[in-house]
């Protein structure tokens, strides 16, 4: 009986032996094993980089809903202890909130069809309209991809101040229609390289259908380079949203034209204007200008105004955003 008992257990753990070592067995296991680990590491990584991105913003918001008397409190650090919108109204009466959001709207708005126009043109040209001297002359698109704005700015200044356009907001418009607007060298490179990765049958077809350059970048090459559309557009607004380097220089932010970007930046000046208005002066008393924490807190929250309409516009355009961005990429 033992004897019997002692081969079946033999048998048993020579099958979980020959089971172990079986070579396809090993393959499995150490398959499994690395997609387990890079889950792991994925998620990891993900988590870190969630947080990095997101742990601002969260402070920001657990800050702008707190009341202005909890500012100097050192038991307040995440969940406020007394929940106010005070400071989204005076940082609102700050910035100007309603007239700057508009204008900074409409700047941002026609400076990105201006920049997709023209870019898109000139990435065109440098894409299939070779010719004498075009490798020279998109070097030199590169270098002001290369060359910083403040080497430029004197003479840009110099410029625009002949033609009296210092202080209106043409200047912005006239540097994006002319293909020098903000980072048009990287739009123009973006458009060059979307194009080149095209099929050039699609523009011999068209030539032979009779459709001269224009209409064959219109009609066939402009709808298919969709993805480089989006791409552009969504970057050239938002760098035009937080333009405050063109701006300042030819002083288009004023008293009847406020901007987000420099009513930001002056937030300090408008600050007492804005707690007598709002009745923050009862709150937080006189001695405001003497407190440095409340006056960081609402330049915190004002940028957080002014970020607000970027986060709710990429929470309705992140899919078809992503996908651009690879459809780019692939065809760079």
């Amino acid at each position: 009986m033992n004897n019997v008992v002692t081969t079946k257990v033999k048998s048993v753990y020579q099958g979980i032996y020959d089971n172990l070592n079986n070579p396809r067995n090993k393959m499995v296991r150490s398959k499994k094993t690395k997609e387990i680990s890079m889950v792991v590491l994925r998620t990891v990584l993900l988590f870190g980089l969630c947080f990095v991105i997101l742990f601002p913003t969260i402070q920001q918001i657990s800050m702008a809903l707190r009341a202005p008397e909890d500012v100097n409190n050192p038991a307040v650090i995440w969940i406020p202890l007394n929940w106010s919108l005070m400071n989204i109204k005076i940082a609102a009466v700050v910035l100007d909130y309603t007239h700057a959001l508009l204008n900074t709207l409409k700047i941002s708005v026609i400076s990105m069809l201006l920049q997709i126009v023209s870019t898109s043109l000139a990435g065109y040209a440098f894409s299939r309209l070779r010719f004498k001297g075009s490798n020279i002359l998109f070097i030199f698109v590169i270098l002001t991809i290369i060359i910083p704005p403040q080497a430029l700015s004197l003479q840009q200044y110099l410029y625009f101040k002949d033609l009296n356009l210092i202080g209106s907001e043409t200047s912005i418009y006239l540097m994006s229609g002319l293909g020098m607007g903000i980072r048009s060298g990287i739009f123009i490179y973006i458009f060059r390289q979307f194009f080149r990765g095209l099929p050039i049958e699609l523009e011999e077809s068209a030539q032979i259908d009779g459709a001269g350059v224009f209409r064959t970048f219109w009609n066939i090459m402009l709808p298919n380079a969709r993805g480089a559309l989006i791409t552009v557009g969504l970057f050239a607004f938002v760098w035009a949203w937080n333009d405050a380097y063109y701006v300042k220089i030819f002083e288009v932010s004023t008293a009847d034209f406020p901007l987000l970007t420099m009513r930001l930046i002056n937030a300090a000046e408008g600050m007492y204007a804005a707690l007598f208005y709002t009745g923050g002066l009862d709150l937080i008393g006189q001695d405001v200008w003497e407190n440095p924490l409340f006056l960081a807190l609402i330049s915190n929250v004002a940028a957080l105004l002014m970020m607000l309409p970027l986060l709710i516009m990429y929470l309705f355009v992140q899919k078809q955003f992503v996908e651009s961005i690879e459809r780019t990429g692939i065809v760079g």
